[in-house]
């Protein structure tokens, strides 16, 4: 059975920095590519950074290109993301996906398979 598991949200001042993490069990992580979402109240899921199975693929949104960094552990089966000189607008439920597809550069929800049950963050001013 595939299951994500995110952990690292929590509450954080603006200008700081979290890791969240996601733990991926039930399948073979190194055949899939990743992304991780984000959610605000009364806002459409937005797609904010993902990593290929090979590594070397990383794509990121507009809104966090230089301040979030993803990576992934294929011995931990963890796939991570590095948030730093967080702000009030990064405030979110963030969410893990997988997907074996090719497409996942688009940082589209529908281009992936499977989800975590999300971890909230939270930036205060």
């Amino acid at each position: 059975q595939v299951q994500l598991v995110e952990s690292g949200g929590g509450l954080v001042r603006a200008g700081g920095s979290l890791r969240v993490s996601c733990a991926a069990s039930g399948f073979n992580l190194d055949r899939y590519a990743y992304g991780w979402f984000r959610q605000a109240p009364g806002k459409e899921r937005e797609g904010v950074a993902g990593i290929g199975a090979g590594e070397h693929s990383i794509y990121y949104a507009d809104s966090v290109k230089g301040r979030f960094t993803i990576s992934r552990d294929n011995a931990k089966n963890t796939v991570y993301l590095q948030m730093n000189s967080l702000q009030p607008e990064d405030t979110a439920v963030y969410y893990c996906a997988a997907t074996t597809g090719w497409r996942f550069y688009k940082l589209v929800s529908s281009e992936y398979d499977y989800w975590g049950q999300g971890t909230q963050v939270t930036v205060s001013s």
